[in-house]
């Protein structure tokens, strides 16, 4: 009996001894197997991962989203219909563009055309108001002139009545002083409206000032054809003649 349980603890203990180093080798194997693999899927998974890190950073720069991204970097297929037709649109948009600088050169020939029109036409006003100005001006002088030698005409009897008076001979001086101021305040507002005497005496007859109404004979100091005596005082309104000088002129 004592042998038969030494034998039965001999038999029974390496299984006891074996089985845990067995299963314990079995569970390492597993574990290295398992690790062995995830580490072969993190190297083939970390050059995807680094990829598509690498492709949604271009696509940010880009301003693309990641599937525009993807998008643009698939290869695509060429067309072959597109190279056939390209040319064509590439005529017609030619064409295209021709009619349209053709159209814009018309346009811009007829707004020059309008602008010459209209500048020539603001000349013509410009030059046709310019010569209404002066014409204007002219006829607003030529009527105060007209005025004033209307008054002038009026007034020449008055003056020539006061000359006279002036050189008569009298013995009241008081009478001939006054009578000299009111002359000089007549030739004063003559003066003023730009009435001026004609000179005559002594110098060549012109008609276009003298009239003549008597004849004397010439001398060494009135030779003929010179104004020997005034009759009659004649006046200028500045160039026009209001009344022509009455004289005698040496013949």
């Amino acid at each position: 009996m004592a042998q038969t349980e030494h034998e039965r603890r001999q038999t029974a203990q390496p299984p006891d001894t074996e089985a845990p180093g067995a299963a314990g080798a079995a569970e390492l194997e597993t574990d290295v197997q398992t690790e062995g693999a995830q580490a072969g899927a993190a190297r083939t998974e970390a050059p995807q991962g680094q990829r598509a890190g690498d492709a949604e950073i271009g696509a940010a720069e880009a301003g693309k989203t990641p599937d525009e991204a993807a998008g643009s970097e698939a290869p695509q297929t060429a067309d072959p219909q597109a190279g056939a037709e390209s040319e064509p649109e590439k005529a017609a948009s030619k064409a295209s563009k021709a009619g349209e600088a053709a159209s814009l050169k018309t346009k811009v020939e007829q707004l020059e055309k309008k602008l010459a029109e209209s500048k020539d036409t603001l000349l013509r006003t410009a030059a046709e108001y310019e010569n209404f100005r002066k014409r204007s001006a002219r006829e607003h002088d030529a009527a105060f002139d007209n005025g004033v030698s209307f008054s002038v005409t009026a007034l020449l009897p008055v003056l020539d009545t006061l000359e006279l008076a002036a050189s008569a001979e009298t013995a009241d001086e008081s009478y001939k002083k006054g009578v000299l101021m009111t002359l000089e305040q007549c030739h004063a507002a003559f003066d003023k409206m730009g009435v001026k005497e004609i000179e005559a005496l002594g110098k060549p007859f012109d008609p276009e000032l003298h009239a003549a109404v008597m004849q004397q004979p010439a001398t060494e100091e009135m030779p003929s054809g010179t104004v020997t005596q005034v009759m009659q005082k004649g006046y200028l309104l500045h160039d026009k003649v209001v009344r022509h000088a009455m004289v005698a002129v040496a013949e």
